[in-house]
């Protein structure tokens, strides 16, 4: 690829934070609360502050001590932890950033709903036509080449950043703190002890800070590797700064009970309470943007991580099929082929947004446990400068990762295993006819414990007893 045509640190920097601030930026203050209260709130912003920095400067630091591994969250995983877990992290990874996409549908509907009543909430037929003609225009322009959309990224990011500073110089203005500190441990809100609240919050602040790794999956297409690590911790502390501005500031403006019962997208509907109609105007439009800018590089990611696992061989080579323009043709063809088979669940379920991020949350947290005990693995077993530091960031990354698969809870655990499970198969294909044997004993076990979770989950979901 010509040096021209590669991503500077800016662009990178614009994809990093062009797919973290997607739709859920704007609907986060009532996602947060639903659950739980400021306290909690706050808490649980502090856990995944530290969590996600620890995770930031894992990828930062293996990008610069092994950048051979250029594909990134799965490629760490398999030279961790052997093929199989390898694949698992790259089918997880895939999977999440697809399903992003279907959230993203629903979101964006909503949104446009608000100026064309026709599309309703975002979950009926008038919307699925919509989310599918978006789909396949942003599928075309990709065909284009993946620089041309990553530029178009850039200039969606700026664009969808001005509303929400818009949203956060309004609410400072009329921030009451009585309100904000009332009932601040949410003990007289039904919502459980403060652990239970802190849960709630987990899967929440994943799914908006998903892409975090964004940088790293494009650094083969970087003009210079360093950018990649610097790109990604930039872009995560502007995140996180702008995130918890959102929450806790709403906690100031509403209590936890209004913003709860907010509408998507929640932030338009608090904006309208403070200054009037054209505040929701402008953050639907805002959301209109943004959620543009976050499909389109997202589905750069979909497609992206297939083509990239199908070069090392950690997928069939079927996926590695690029056309005259450097795009994934077959990758991204397939990507949106599945996208488009779950746009249906804009009309079988109850909160198709809620499930489609929650399921997108729950699909990667496999990849990023791995990312971060590879992290530890490694500075554990190189004695290299800064190995202390670099020891207590892989021990917080994984710690942060296992604490995520247990804050999930069990039915989204199950219903995670459902979207693996069809990956035994694949796995199996590829691996067949190559030295060695397909799985060894401890992947065989990990295997059988996928397809029985997975036989629970549909079981369950049969006798209705997990909803969707």
């Amino acid at each position: 690829m010509a040096e021209e045509k590669k991503l500077g640190l800016f662009a990178l920097i614009a994809l990093v934070i062009g797919s973290m601030i997607g739709g859920g930026a704007f609907n986060l203050a009532s996602d947060m609360a639903s659950g739980a209260g400021a306290g909690a709130i706050l808490i649980g912003w502090i856990i995944t502050g530290v969590g996600m920095i620890a995770l930031a400067f894992s990828f930062q630091n293996l990008t610069t001590k092994r950048p051979d591994l250029d594909g990134g969250i799965f490629t760490y995983a398999r030279e961790g932890f052997g093929h199989f877990m390898g694949f698992n992290s790259g089918w997880g990874y895939w999977f999440a950033a697809l399903l992003g996409n279907v959230a993203y549908g629903t979101l964006l509907f909503s949104a446009v709903g608000y100026f064309i009543p026709a599309f309703g909430d975002g979950q009926n037929v008038a919307s699925i036509i919509g989310a599918s003609v978006i789909l396949w225009c942003v599928h075309f322009l990709i065909l284009r080449g993946v620089q041309s959309a990553a530029m178009i990224n850039l200039i969606t990011t700026i664009s969808k950043l001005v509303p929400i500073f818009a949203f956060i110089i309004a609410i400072i203005f009329v921030f009451h703190l009585d309100l904000f500190t009332n009932d601040f441990w949410g003990k007289g809100l039904s919502l459980g002890s403060i652990g239970t609240q802190v849960k709630s919050t987990m899967l929440v602040t994943v799914w908006v800070f998903t892409g975090i790794e964004g940088a790293v999956l494009f650094s083969s297409r970087a003009k210079k590797s360093s950018d990649v690590g610097k790109a990604t911790v930039i872009g995560l502390i502007s995140v996180l700064v702008i995130y918890v501005m959102i929450t806790m500031l709403s906690l100031g403006v509403m209590n936890q009970q209004n913003l709860a019962g907010l509408p998507n997208p929640s932030m338009a509907a608090i904006m309208e309470h403070i200054v009037g109609k054209w505040g929701a105007v402008l953050i639907n439009l805002g959301l209109i943007i943004s959620v543009l800018g976050a499909w389109l590089a997202w589905t750069l990611f979909a497609g992206e991580l297939p083509l990239i696992a199908a070069r090392e061989g950690v997928f069939p080579k079927w996926f590695g099929k690029e056309n005259k323009n450097g795009a994934p043709t077959n990758a991204l063809t397939l990507t949106n082929a599945i996208i488009q088979l779950f746009l249906l669940t804009f009309l079988i379920s109850d909160a198709a947004y809620q499930f489609a991020f929650s399921l997108a949350s729950s699909a990667i947290l496999i990849p990023y446990l791995f990312s971060g005990l590879y992290q530890l693995k490694y500075s554990w077993l190189h004695k290299e400068p800064n190995r202390g530091k670099n020891l207590i960031i892989g021990i917080i990354a994984s710690i942060y990762g296992v604490w995520l698969v247990y804050a999930a809870g069990l039915d989204y655990l199950l219903l995670t295993m459902i979207l693996y499970a069809p990956g035994i198969l694949v796995f199996r294909a590829v691996r067949k006819g190559k030295e060695g044997p397909v799985f060894n004993k401890a992947e065989l076990l990990i295997a059988a414990a996928i397809l029985v979770l997975a036989v629970i989950a549909v079981i369950r979901l049969a006798a209705g007893s997990i909803s969707i």
